[in-house]
């Protein structure tokens, strides 16, 4: 089963000015990426405002994705939503347009004790074939639950899909728990931008990374430099990269990533409400912050 590596970007999501879905924006940005060397993509994450997103919605950019990619670039959709059907119904429609894998965050924002976890994890990877590979997905800063390593252990041993975790916290010693998971087989992806260096040393596959969306190419150097086993040079870079991370905020505000690129040429679009744009005060201080920074392509 194929597993996510490398730079995989988590994707934003282009809406128009009135708030509906721009899919030309969708496939325009996916061929930004791919043009950038990033390994794989994910779409419909935090990143990608779920939350803010219908089924419907949902399924229209996962098929745009996929379908722009075109199997340049591993494809993980992002099926995770507030409730355990609408959550299988994109898992099983992920299958269906041929992506590689599922991504699916843990339940949001209401508690959900282990059993409960465990649980919902099972049902879902039940519902798509066992060749399928889905990652569960921790944010427990965003969703209010957190999945403990034993938990997701359990879940691997019930589950022969389920190859791996996004973890979304800077818990060095959480992700060190999450690699041993399965003898250390256990598909290991950093959610945190700023930890892709030592997240890699650590023996992580990689960084799903939103940051990457806006500037893949110091993510992408970061990960050629450690494969070519050049670490004087990969943790420059790793500077380099964290610079940027700073500048954009770290993905706390969406529209930083929206504005940013259209800094860059590549338009996509506004936020979507109750979420606003950034005022035009503030995209004059995110350009000149970005201006002083080391300049990629």
């Amino acid at each position: 089963m194929k597993r996510l590596y490398g730079v995989t970007t988590a994707m934003v999501t282009p809406f128009d000015r009135d708030g509906n879905v721009n899919l030309e924006k969708v496939a325009q940005l996916t061929e930004f990426l791919i043009s950038k060397g990033v390994h794989c993509l994910f779409p419909l994450g935090t990143t990608g405002e779920m939350i803010r997103l219908s089924v419907p919605e949902r399924k229209a950019i996962a098929e745009t994705v996929v379908k722009t990619a075109a199997g340049r670039v591993t494809v993980f959709i992002h099926a995770g939503t507030a409730t355990l059907g609408d959550t299988i119904a994109l898992a099983r429609h992920a299958h269906e347009i041929g992506a590689d894998g599922i991504g699916v965050v843990t339940p949001l924002f209401l508690g959900a004790n282990d059993r409960e976890m465990e649980e919902y994890y099972v049902a879902v990877s039940s519902s798509i074939p066992d060749d399928f590979p889905m990652y569960l997905y921790n944010i427990p800063q965003c969703a209010s639950n957190d999945l403990k390593t034993d938990v997701a252990q359990r879940v691997a041993d019930r589950c022969k899909n389920v190859v791996g975790v996004k973890y979304s916290y800077p818990d060095m010693l959480r992700t060190n728990e999450y690699l041993a998971i399965n003898g250390g087989s256990f598909s290991v992806m950093q959610g945190a931008d700023r930890l892709l260096l030592p997240a890699l040393a650590m023996g992580c596959d990689g960084v799903i990374s939103g940051v990457s969306c806006v500037y893949p190419e110091p993510f992408v150097a970061v990960y050629n430099a450690y494969q070519e086993k050049n670490l004087e040079k990969a943790r420059a870079l790793q500077r380099i990269a964290i610079r940027y991370c700073e500048a954009l905020k770290s993905g706390s505000n969406m529209s930083y990533f929206k504005e940013a690129l259209k800094l860059r040429g590549i338009d996509v679009g506004f936020m979507r409400a109750p979420q606003l744009d950034l005022p035009a005060g503030e995209v004059q201080e995110l350009q000149r912050q970005l201006s002083e920074l080391p300049q990629f392509g």
